[in-house]
């Protein structure tokens, strides 16, 4: 049994979804390999969604690998670490390919919540084991991930090392849950998707108000004033945390929200709850 069937042993496995969803992440943990082989993680944090499922557990699957840098630089470039990257695909005979995407301001908008200065790479994974792990999937299918780092960070955030197992044991530095939380409920808050609804930011939002995780208000406060939404001399309360998030949910399609969402988990009962008057408690109950 390679590296990757063993770490593909741990999911449960009934459909093509769920295998894709579970190499994504199996390879999104090789590429963190490579990344702290090569140095990175004395530069920059792993935050947003996939570090909550990787380091924290959230039961749902993310799709990129966010990084922020723990100081500004505009000069920096994450493709500088990349070859330690496709060295560490290459030892376990998968072949990868590198691309850079150039941003405009549309594109900006469009692709989660992006600022002009973050630098956005994909990795283009050749899959054809595919075919042999599930019958029926498609032959030769690419796999995709995308790399984002932001090179001119809000700051005001404090982060850990965390000790992940696999492909072998290393550490990676990420934002602790409270700074996690702080991007989450500003993405809630003012990320910009037009008329679609990210399902997956009001399912982690729930994730965690259940576990009573405290929101670094700091850091918030700089995310918002770094995104042209809060002024930096006024005070930011939990009382206007709550108001703003209100004011979102009263607009919030909740039928579009549950279906953005339920591809990325295996147990979909647990949408049923959703309504504005759910979400509206959960704002209630947030800790500062």
């Amino acid at each position: 049994m390679n590296i990757v069937e063993q770490m593909l042993s741990k999911y449960e496995i009934k459909s093509e979804d769920e295998l894709i969803n579970a190499l994504k992440e199996i390879y999104q943990e090789i590429a963190l390999l490579g990344l702290y082989r090569s140095g990175f993680f004395q530069k920059a944090a792993f935050y947003g969604g996939t570090a909550l499922r990787i380091i924290h557990g959230l039961d749902r699957f993310s799709e990129d690998l966010d990084f922020s840098l723990l100081q500004k630089d505009l000069e920096f470039d994450i493709e500088d670490y990349f070859p330690a990257v496709i060295e560490e695909f290459e030892a376990l005979g998968i072949n990868v390919t590198l691309r850079k995407k150039s941003k405009t301001n549309k594109s900006a908008i469009e692709s989660a919540f992006l600022k002009n200065d973050t630098s956005i790479h994909t990795l283009d994974i050749e899959a054809e084991e595919l075919s042999d792990m599930l019958d029926g999937i498609h032959h030769g299918k690419r796999l995709k991930i995308k790399f984002e780092i932001d090179t001119n960070p809000p700051l005001g955030f404090q982060t850990a090392p965390y000790t992940l197992l696999l492909p072998t044991t290393f550490n990676v530095v990420a934002m602790t849950l409270p700074n996690l939380y702080a991007g989450k409920l500003h993405a809630l808050m003012f990320r910009s998707w037009k008329n679609r609804v990210k399902g997956r930011d009001w399912y982690d939002f729930e994730w965690y108000v259940k576990r009573g995780v405290k929101v670094n208000l700091e850091h918030l406060k700089e995310r918002m004033v770094e995104s042209g939404d809060f002024d930096r001399g006024d005070a930011l309360t939990g009382d206007i945390v709550k108001e703003l998030l209100e004011s979102k949910i009263e607009n919030l399609d909740i039928d579009q929200a549950k279906n953005e969402v339920q591809v990325f988990i295996k147990e979909k009962s647990r949408l049923d709850f959703w309504s504005r008057d759910y979400f509206k408690i959960l704002v209630e109950r947030i800790l500062f």
